[in-house]
């Protein structure tokens, strides 16, 4: 009798805190959670004219490595998406390689010829038809504000700030429009830096890029880019093939000649509409003016889920990430 009562009171007294954490989880769902929850409706289609397929050379375990990029949609970088949906549909791109991984910053890709210290060779001749931008379209001039949509060229219900919830921005007021983080300043607008987004290679000022060299952010956000360089989109999927390469130890992680076996070559890049629609990615991500986005920010800046002790008031809009989930065929 003692001992069935012993084992009763051990029990009930580990349960308790167990019921604690499911009431706690219940009542402060985790990012995750409420992502999980979203309804169908609130999740959007992108078009796959604005989707890249990267195919690199598969790893050393003959293991194949594919990178899926979305390009960034009107009104921002407009000229040089242009140009990389031209470069990708000439083949421009297909036989290029990474040149560059610089730890915690960027890994970069395009022509080991061109403007690589150590090119061995002529670099390929560019396509027609490219674009050259100048350096005021890093920045929209006319801030999106409340009534954005409705003057602009801009997906309907896609564009909002990010409201209470207090972001910690060192160079701007962050906000979200068309489902990209933007920073806004004064009467301007421009993309940020964050985790995953692909940006346009340049030389000094006044060369703005044309998007045969880019690069994707692998380390900390480098906020102090914004503004002055073009971004043009953002990884969505397969961004460990990037992110694990090995760094390179010449001058800004550039591959020095001892080194070019350390090179990964990328074998083809492929606008995903060009693709036979059985290969055709599928991809959606979920609406920033959305209930359920806003929860999902709320939560990311406010943690309260059993594992946090002090929430932390506020996030970085690089920490506030859209969610972007594959679609399955038929889905």
């Amino acid at each position: 009798m003692r001992t069935a009562l012993l084992a009763a009171t051990t029990a009930l007294a580990l349960a308790l805190p167990l019921s604690a954490q499911e009431a706690a989880k219940s009542a402060y769902p985790s990012p995750n959670e409420i992502v999980a929850a979203a309804p169908e409706g609130e999740w959007v289609a992108i078009p796959e004219e604005d989707l890249l397929v990267m195919t690199l050379a598969p790893d050393a375990e003959g293991k194949p490595r594919q990178v899926v990029i979305q390009l960034m949609p009107a009104p921002f970088s407009q000229g040089w998406v242009h140009n990389i949906r031209l470069f990708a549909r000439s083949g421009w791109y297909d036989g290029i390689s990474v040149n560059r991984v610089q730890d915690n910053y960027v890994t970069q890709w395009g022509d080991p010829n061109y403007d690589n210290p150590e090119a061995t060779g002529k670099p390929k001749p560019l396509p027609e038809g490219l674009k050259v931008m100048g350096e005021a379209e890093y920045i929209l001039g006319d801030k999106p504000n409340d009534d954005y949509c409705g003057h602009h060229v801009c997906p309907p219900n896609q564009q909002v700030k990010l409201g209470s919830i207090r972001t910690f921005e060192p160079y701007a007021t962050g906000a979200f429009v068309a489902g990209w983080p933007v920073g806004l300043g004064g009467n301007q607008a421009w993309p940020t830096h964050c985790y995953g987004m692909v940006g346009v290679g340049r030389n000094m000022s006044p060369d703005t890029g044309s998007g045969a060299e880019l690069y994707t952010v692998i380390g900390h956000a480098p906020r102090h880019l914004d503004r002055n360089i073009a971004l043009v989109g953002r990884v969505i999927e397969g961004m460990e093939h990037l992110s694990s390469l090995p760094r390179g130890s010449g001058d800004l992680g550039f591959y020095t000649a001892e080194e070019a076996a350390k090179r990964t070559p990328i074998l083809s890049v492929r606008v995903a509409s060009d693709l036979p629609a059985a290969e055709q990615p599928k991809f959606e991500y979920l609406s920033t003016t959305s209930d359920t986005f806003a929860r999902y920010a709320e939560a990311i800046a406010n943690r309260r889920d059993p594992f946090f002790i002090t929430p932390a008031g506020g996030a970085d809009i690089c920490n506030i990430r859209v969610p972007v989930r594959r679609v399955a065929e038929g889905g």
